[in-house]
């Protein structure tokens, strides 16, 4: 009885640690290049999204905020790129390591698989591929504020 108490009380202990380990991603990150900022937080499911909520050119030459233009979709072609989620599904894997995730390129128009791992706290090396991890391309996010 007393070892059943003991796992018990050990198992209340450690999910908030690993709880607390996985949220190390929320927040608000540079992309690679530094032209916009993605905020990452966790969904009601559970897994990871991030939204673009900071563009370094947030107009275009009209002066219009800038739309989804590469999408194939012509609806969606039309939404704002301020406030579009780009990242989605991402579930903690452990390790600080995240999988299973979808990445959308609003240069391209395209949607990959993708991966990530908190290097430390301020960097996220995401990985963004098709089929399988070898076949990609990793960015390099730093953490920064609004």
């Amino acid at each position: 009885m007393k070892h059943i108490i003991f796992t018990i009380l050990a198992l209340i202990i450690c999910l908030p640690a690993f709880a607390q380990a996985a949220n190390r991603i929320n927040g608000v990150w540079y992309n690679g290049e530094k032209s916009s900022k993605i905020e990452i937080s966790q969904s009601e499911d559970g897994s990871f999204i991030g939204n673009i909520v900071w563009l370094r050119e947030a107009n275009d030459a009209k002066g219009n905020p800038k739309i989804d233009i590469h999408n194939p979709d012509e609806k969606l072609a039309k939404r704002q790129l301020m406030g579009l989620q780009v990242l989605s599904g991402l579930k903690y894997s452990g390790k600080s390591k995240y999988s299973g995730g979808k990445i959308y390129d609003p240069k391209s128009g395209k949607t990959y698989s993708a991966k990530a791992e908190m290097v430390n706290n301020n960097t996220l090396a995401l990985r963004g591929f098709i089929g399988i991890a070898l076949a990609g391309r990793t960015d390099t996010w730093i953490r920064t504020t609004k």
